[in-house]
């Protein structure tokens, strides 16, 4: 996919779901596809989503721009109803909850939420943190780790039952090599995670966009539109 270049768009406005600049912007359908079961990390979890049971989203519509300095990705899906997980894990359920995934080096693995030395940076958004999004890095399965709650900015909308959804970050940020660092004029690739918070879908347990590129789908960034 393309990310198109908006001239002057400041953060504020790339945020926005509603935002008029969108409407320029093409979007692509992208199939979700549940995370395997093999690859939860307990017997239990396992046992609670066997087999074909993990993935409630089964598509996102994506549109992806940038405005020199920042990129966003605007999601949009299907789901009768928001869950905020208000009522804490034990109770009333988990929050709905969405992420973009970039390897930080070329070659790491997506499946395994990468490998050492292989970190993936994850972009993340949660029904329940609105406007406060996680900057996350991972080097395989169980090492998930929230290394700041500033770089990442969210906005999201619930409305006829359909999540709209805006995940941003500066292209590159400071102080950490472990997570993605975007250039202008150069290539990355990319995926997609959403939780169904309703299924109790939480941690390993999501859906996620899978592409071509190893898994991966690729990703262009022009000072052009």
């Amino acid at each position: 996919m393309k990310a198109q270049y908006i001239r002057g768009a400041s953060l504020d406005v790339l945020l926005d779901p509603d935002a008029a600049a969108w409407r320029s912007v093409k979007s692509a359908t992208l199939p979700l596809s549940g995370t395997p079961s093999a690859l939860q990390p307990t017997a239990a979890v396992r046992t609670e989503f066997p087999e074909g049971s993990i993935g409630a989203i089964k598509q996102v519509s994506v549109a992806i721009a940038h405005n020199g300095g920042e990129l966003a990705f605007r999601l949009e899906w299907s789901d009768a109803s928001a869950e905020s997980g208000a009522g804490g894990q034990d109770d009333v359920g988990f929050p709905d909850a969405a992420a973009i995934l970039l390897p930080v080096r070329p070659g790491a693995p997506l499946m395994t939420m990468g490998a050492p030395g292989q970190p993936v940076n994850a972009w993340y958004w949660r029904a329940d943190e609105n406007g406060t999004g996680r900057q996350v890095t991972a080097q395989g399965l169980g090492t998930t780790e929230t290394i700041d709650r500033e770089s990442v900015k969210c906005r999201g909308i619930h409305r006829q039952s359909e999540w709209a959804v805006v995940i941003a970050r500066h292209l590159r940020v400071k102080g950490n090599q472990q997570v993605a660092q975007i250039d202008v004029g150069t290539g990355t690739a990319f995926s997609i995670a959403i939780w169904e918070g309703g299924h109790r879908e939480r941690a390993g347990i999501k859906s996620f966009a899978l592409g071509a590129l190893e898994g991966w789908h690729p990703l262009t960034l022009n000072r052009s539109s």
